[in-house]
């Protein structure tokens, strides 16, 4: 019934879209002496009488107050703290798993000898692995994916799960540093996956706590760490900064990540309504997801979001760690090492951009993302095999264009989420769509290696036409 008006708590911030289309106003609990003063200049005659017949029946009485009240100035300057902090915690979060991939070619390279990886190619004059960097890439998301599987269903204790994240994500920087052979490497990025997939499951669903606009600062945060994590990496090395020393310089950001939680982020009392587009979706009688079994049940009501997101990531990481090792220039002042890390810094830069649009640009259909990237592996996969554009440049347009579909899908779809489900669901289907992203990466990774190895093999064409 349009008339009805939910309140969920004590002092809680809600949205009451009954006085006008747009308007949006405040409820909370005011003394007696000063409500009807302001109900009186917030409310037509007929409300403000519906108001006076039901407070003889309601206690306690109910303000309605204009979004200008005080009570709404002092909350949005205490809201940076929580906007702020979710940006740092999506960077920091992110930050090691970023890093372990930037770091991927290099991982490989220092437990291979080179001149036996050329002869392994059959002397076909490519310059590759044949471990590729999808070896790195399984390693680094098959563990994050294992947990963001699991963590939905598990009791919601926010601060041990975060204080395993920070304790994984420091393990993860040591053991890379410090890895005397392959297997403690690839260890260190194990953990340092499963550190990154504790977070985002945990982050995510802890926003269901807070103003919907966390969502578009943690998504620009996790932006901001492909930028800063591939671009601080490939600066450390290109100043032959010690693989070792760049891994214990970047230990700041697990201290970082802790201090963020647990001192600037601010502790939610109660659980907010987020701002709705209709007294329906107000009103709304979802109840929370209880059991196994009706978890299980509400997840094919989450495919719609989870699908394109897969199918964004699929195409986007069997690009970057199938076929970006396989790009090369020769006439480049870059190296081939060099190139593979500078095309992912412009990929992240792309990243970054797009996860922190949403609020200037919004898409809902996030399938056509998915059609853009297929679009991408299509070029991708036939200039490593012909080596037909002329430029380095023109590649780095194209993987900046890459970047800005994923981190657009990514966004978009869990800005959409906040704005359409019902805060009483929207802790689980965030920590179950945020699983998405890992299925399509894994796929990714699988297939990387065989479709790697096999144009390894290949004979390296020559680039007739440069500019």
């Amino acid at each position: 019934m349009h008339k009805q008006l939910k309140v969920f708590n004590q002092r809680k911030r809600i949205v009451y879209n009954q006085l006008s289309t747009k308007d949006e106003v405040e409820l909370e609990l005011w003394p007696d002496s000063q409500s009807s003063e302001i109900l009186s200049s917030s409310m037509s005659p007929s409300k403000e009488q519906e108001a006076g017949d039901s407070d003889s029946t309601h206690q306690p009485q109910v303000l309605v107050a204009p979004p200008g009240a005080a009570h709404g100035r002092r909350n949005d300057r205490s809201l940076w703290r929580d906007l702020t902090a979710y940006w740092i915690l999506g960077l920091c979060n992110n930050y090691g798993y970023v890093v372990m991939l930037s770091a991927a070619h290099d991982i490989i390279a220092q437990f291979n000898d080179e001149t036996e990886d050329d002869s392994a190619d059959g002397g076909a004059g490519r310059q590759c692995h044949l471990v590729s960097t999808g070896a790195i890439l399984l390693a680094d998301v098959l563990p994050s994916l294992f947990v963001k599987m699991l963590m939905p269903f598990f009791p919601f204790w926010v601060n041990i799960r975060i204080g395993l994240a920070v304790a994984f994500s420091a393990a993860g920087f040591l053991l890379v540093g410090f890895a005397n052979a392959e297997w403690m490497a690839l260890l260190g990025v194990i953990i340092t996956s499963a550190s990154s997939g504790i977070g985002e499951t945990t982050f995510l669903a802890y926003s269901s706590h807070f103003n919907k606009n966390v969502i578009s600062t943690w998504s620009s945060g996790t932006g901001g760490a492909g930028v800063i994590g591939s671009l601080s990496y490939a600066t450390l090395r290109s100043l032959d900064v010690s693989p070792r020393d760049t891994m214990l310089i970047m230990l700041i950001f697990p201290v970082i990540e802790a201090l963020s939680f647990w001192l600037l982020l601010r502790r939610p009392q109660i659980l907010p309504v987020s701002t709705v587009e209709s007294t329906e979706e107000l009103i709304s009688d979802d109840k929370p997801l209880v059991g196994f079994k009706e978890k299980l049940l509400y997840i094919k009501q989450l495919f719609k979001y989870m699908l394109p997101l897969a199918l964004v990531y699929f195409f986007e990481y069997f690009i970057n760690q199938g076929l970006f090792e396989l790009v090369f220039f020769e006439n480049s002042v870059l190296d081939k090492a060099a190139q593979y890390r500078w095309l992912n810094v412009d990929y992240q830069i792309g990243v970054f951009i797009s996860r922190s649009s949403v609020n200037v640009f919004q898409l809902n259909k996030i399938w056509l993302m998915s059609i853009f990237q297929f679009i991408n592996v299509a070029y991708f996969l036939t200039e490593v095999i012909w080596f037909y554009t002329p430029s380095i440049w023109i590649v780095f347009v194209i993987v900046l264009w890459e970047g800005l579909l994923g981190g657009g899908a990514y966004v978009n779809t869990f800005y959409r989420m906040s704005k359409e489900i019902s805060p009483e669901r929207r802790q689980f289907a965030m920590a179950m769509v945020v699983q998405s992203d890992s299925y399509g990466i894994a796929l990714a990774g699988f297939l990387a290696i065989p479709v790697h190895n096999a144009i390894c093999g290949l004979p390296a064409p020559t680039r007739t036409l440069t500019w």
